[in-house]
Order: C-alpha cells, then structure tokens, then sequence
C-alpha cells in the first residue's frame, strides 16, 4: 500500500510554455463534443488563466467542464447544453492538461502510466494488518469518511459480529451493499439464521422462507429505521447504522428477494448515492463483493485532499477469496486498490484484533507530500439529484 505522492513541477518549461486547456460549448444536454477529455482517476492538472489547477470531485469516466472559475470532474450525462468541456487527448500537459502517471504509480507499474490490465494479485502475497489497522486508525482520528462496501458472504462468514463492532466503534463512515446484506443481517437478528442456516452452516426446517419473513417483518415495521425505533429489530449491522447514525445505501438488482423498503431500486438513483460517499471517502475496505466493489471503485479517484491541500493516496483495500475478483477490480481502474485474498471472516477478525491490540500509535496523518491546489469539493455534482442514506 502505497502512502506517498510525487507532484508535478510545475516551474519545468515544459509547463510554463504549455497553453491554455480548450473548452468547447457541449451541443446539447448529455451530449459532448466530440474531442472531450476523458477522464482517469489520477490526479489530472488543468492549465486554466494561465494557471495549474486541481479540478474537483475527481473520478474515473468523466469529463472536466469550466465554471466561472472552477473546474469540476462530472459524468457526461449531467453536462448541459453550452457548458465549457475540455478537449484533447494528450495528457503530457502539451494540451494544458496534465496526468500525474507518476505520482502514485511509479512504484506499481513498469510505465507509471494509467492502464487497464496492470494488476499484481496474489494470495501469496503478505499481508500487513498493522499497517491497515494504523491507517483505519488514522482515518477515524482526523475524522475521515470511511467507507465500507460489503457482500453478504460477510454474513455467512460470521464476520457479522465484527462488522457491527467496527460501526459501534466509530471505524465506518458508510456501509455500502446490496439488498442481500441487509437481509441476512436481518434474517439472523430476527431468526437466527442466515437464508435458513443455523450459525453452524446446517439447515433448518423452513428456512428456505426465513428471509422473506425477515422482509415481511420490515415491510410491516416500515422501513429498516421504524423496525429499529418499534422495538423489532435490536441487534446486527443494520440496527448499528441506525443507533450510530451511519448511513448506508442498499443497491438493488435485478434478482432481489422482497426488496426490503430501504433497497434503492432505481439503479442510476443508487449510483448517485453511492456517488455522494465517493466524493467524500479517504478510505475504502470492499469485503466479498465483485460488483459492488467494481462499481464504486469506479467512482473512487485515486487520491485524497488533505487539509494543507496537498494531495495522499486514497487507502483502498479489497478483499475475496479469489484472486479474479480483485484482480477484475484493478484491471477495471481501481488501480490503487490493494489486494487480500482470504476469508472475509478470517480478514474482519485478525483486522479487528490489530485495531484493538496493536500498541502502535497511528493516530496521525501518514506522510503527504504536493503543492497547493485548488481543493476538490466534498459533495456530487449540483445537477445531479441528491439522496440520503436509506
């Protein structure tokens, strides 16, 4: 896990004699010209008045639009008509427009350059727990917004207790997931079982219903929040994000069961909230869950904004038991993602272990390094629609 950033020098001549960026009207709403810049999600420096700026709210797929005198990342479908776009296709800042490769790469790929198909994963690999638990640590200390993006082989794990633990400590800024999680989260406070095993992994009789009468039992209360306030659900991951007031958003799919009354089942409308969290997170732990990971690791840029406003790597680490999962989530551009392959149950409790027991003070911020920029801002575009937690 790469904890440092080299910043571009932007006294080169290279860069003093580089040109403005060009901006060019989008023809309609969506709609973008057709030499747009597309964006990564490394740090990319627009030449703007003259000067190198940081453009806000960073992700991956985007376009870089002008505004008055701000530069903001957006997806091409909130661009609207007669908007400013950047165009080009260089990224060696000829164009004024630069792609720092280098500044977190260098040290994982041969080139330094953003690619797809990079990725080095394996369960051979070591794994440093107290280096994760210094830096959850760190990101709970100087109150980062950490987000945890969670499959229910999480549940069946019996990595549940240590979830909740994580929310009742203070260590998740936002629980991420699918209709599945909060169902068999439920299904085990209310009966015990998760889609009708016993905590031994042994079926019980009629379980194969017991999460649809965890569902019925929701529905009746109202939503996950009512069934909490009324006294129906009083234990588990979901009960502890409503007592600690952390929010959460439950994608929904195609293939849910029910769904529960909170799962978001407009699925650009569930982007959008999950987008809200991207912006804001300084670090991100994916548990056993290829989708989810991949599409919020889409919205993820690679890096974080520090109060000084220089610039860190954002900690994101994912976890399965296969070596094809994460590798997919690199080789989709979470690049910076770094790999654990084991069991989520084996991951959560030695996690845990290193949080509670490891005497080493990682109370303050890892090293920083980068010059003073323009600070991306911390909420989703203002055209796009804006949801809470479920």
């Amino acid at each position: 896990m790469q904890q440092g950033y080299t910043p571009p020098d932007f006294s080169e001549a290279r860069f003093q004699d580089a040109p403005d960026a060009r901006f060019v009207p989008a023809p309609a709403d969506g709609v973008l010209p057709d030499d747009f810049f597309a964006t990564s999600n490394l740090p990319i420096y627009v030449k703007a008045g003259g000067a190198w700026r940081l453009p806000s709210v960073p992700r991956m797929d985007g376009v870089i639009i002008q505004e008055g005198n701000s530069l903001r990342v957006v997806e091409g479908r909130y661009v609207r008509a007669g908007q400013p776009v950047a165009v080009g296709y260089a990224e060696d800042g000829s164009e004024g427009i630069f792609v720092n490769f280098a500044g977190f790469l260098a040290a994982s790929s041969g080139t330094g350059e953003f690619q797809f198909m990079s990725s080095e994963v394996s369960r051979e690999k070591p794994v440093d727990y107290a280096l994760m638990a210094d830096l959850l640590r760190a990101e709970k200390a100087r109150g980062g917004h950490i987000v945890w993006v969670v499959g229910p082989a999480v549940l069946h794990s019996r990595g549940r207790d240590v979830i909740t633990w994580f929310i009742q400590n203070g260590y998740v800024g936002a629980l991420l997931g699918g209709n599945a999680v909060a169902v068999h989260d439920i299904e085990q406070a209310l009966l015990g079982t998760t889609l009708g095993m016993d905590r031994s992994g042994r079926p019980v009789s009629g379980g194969h219903s017991f999460h649809m009468r965890a569902i019925n039992q929701i529905a009746r209360a109202g939503s996950i929040r009512d069934a909490v306030q009324q006294g129906v659900l009083t234990q588990g991951i979901m009960h502890a994000c409503v007592t600690h007031d952390v929010p959460y958003v439950l994608a929904g799919s195609i293939r849910d069961d029910g769904p529960l009354p909170d799962t978001v089942t407009n699925t650009v409308h569930a982007q959008e909230m999950m987008r809200e969290h991207a912006t804001r997170a300084t670090m991100t732990i994916m548990i056993a869950t290829a989708l989810h990971s991949i599409a919020f690791g889409n919205m993820l840029p690679a890096y974080v904004v520090n109060e000084d406003e220089t610039l860190r790597p954002l900690t994101t680490i994912a976890v399965d038991t296969s070596e094809f999962v994460v590798s997919k989530l690199k080789d989709r551009g979470t690049h910076q993602a770094f790999g654990v392959i084991t069991n989520a149950q084996d991951f959560l409790h030695v996690l845990r272990h290193f949080v509670e027991h490891d005497p080493v003070d990682a109370h303050q911020p890892g090293p920083t390094s980068g010059p003073a920029v323009a600070r991306p801002a911390t909420t989703a575009a203002a055209s796009a629609p804006r949801g809470g937690a479920a």
